[in-house]
């Protein structure tokens, strides 16, 4: 079986678009495996809320994800696409966090060109570092890797605050430096989606963020495809989601004080311990059982 970071590539080389939702816990990492998935996104936006109840405006440290990509990794055995923020400082604190994800079992990670404290991807307000400051980071990533199969995606932010065309031009520059995929944040039309991939077609894979609500489009994974971008990340709708459906649970418990009524919309405890792995742990305390 080939390692998580040479999966991932080869995965990234097929035709077929990767489709890779975010999850920001093991049950969510677990539906993603037994559905069918075949990779899996750890976006800041949703460990942020997870862990902190918090937005997504640079307050996870280093320590909070990497503990995080270390949780994922051990849960699933998929290749993990994780996102690091700016890489938490300057180009040394890039190399250190490379050096940490990669132990921790991602696959592939990326960082972006925001100035900190950074915010989502898909709000207003957003400024970019000059470009060879992030080009540095770059190369620091990159110099940094142990696997040479480990994915560094650069990101860049530029497209809100100082158009397309500089979005593209920075995007050029950070693969020049050694990015292996593009991450062209938040285009605002599908035809600002397919100059993206005309401008790299043929030269390095690009990733979609589809953010339900957001600033992107989100046409559906195949014309993604058609467009020419390599993966889509779907990496907040798991939390979207999910919110909804304990708030929905809440009100009829906090409304009722009975919950018969919603038992239809639950996974329920059988269901939910085994898809927690119960029946293998189960498994194991009889096999280590002291014979007397």
């Amino acid at each position: 079986m080939p390692r998580h970071t040479t999966r991932l590539r080869q995965l990234l080389s097929d035709p077929k678009i990767l489709v890779a939702p975010g999850a920001y816990d093991g049950t969510g990492a677990r539906l993603v495996a037994r559905l069918g998935f075949q990779a899996l996104y750890l976006s800041g936006f949703e460990t942020a809320a997870s862990i902190l109840g918090q937005p997504d405006v640079g307050y996870l440290s280093h320590t909070q994800m990497v503990e995080r990509v270390t949780a994922l990794a051990d849960v699933v055995d998929l290749p993990l696409i994780a996102d690091a923020d700016t890489g938490f400082g300057n180009p040394l604190n890039v190399r250190r966090a490379v050096i940490a994800y990669e132990r921790a079992g991602a696959a592939a990670m990326h960082i972006e060109d925001q100035t900190f404290p950074k915010r989502c991807g898909h709000m207003l307000g957003r400024e970019v570092v000059p470009v060879q400051e992030m080009v540095q980071k770059i190369k620091a990533a990159v110099d940094a890797r142990q696997d040479p199969d480990f994915v560094i995606i650069a990101r860049t932010d530029a497209r809100t605050t100082h158009g397309l065309d500089e979005a593209i031009d920075r995007g050029a520059a950070y693969h020049e430096a050694g990015a292996d995929m593009l991450f062209i944040e938040s285009p605002e039309s599908e035809e600002e989606m397919r100059r993206i991939c005309a401008a790299f077609r043929g030269t390095v894979p690009l990733l979609s963020n589809q953010v339900e609500g957001g600033r992107t489009p989100a046409p559906g994974t195949g014309v993604l495809q058609e467009m020419g971008y390599a993966m889509a990340l779907f990496p907040v709708g798991t939390a979207f989601a999910a919110a909804k459906a304990m708030r929905d649970y809440l009100q009829v418990l906090a409304a009722t004080g009975d919950t018969r009524d919603v038992l239809g919309d639950l996974i329920l405890f059988e269901d939910f311990t085994s898809l927690m792995g119960l029946g293998e742990h189960t498994e194991l305390e009889r096999r280590y059982q002291s014979e007397e």
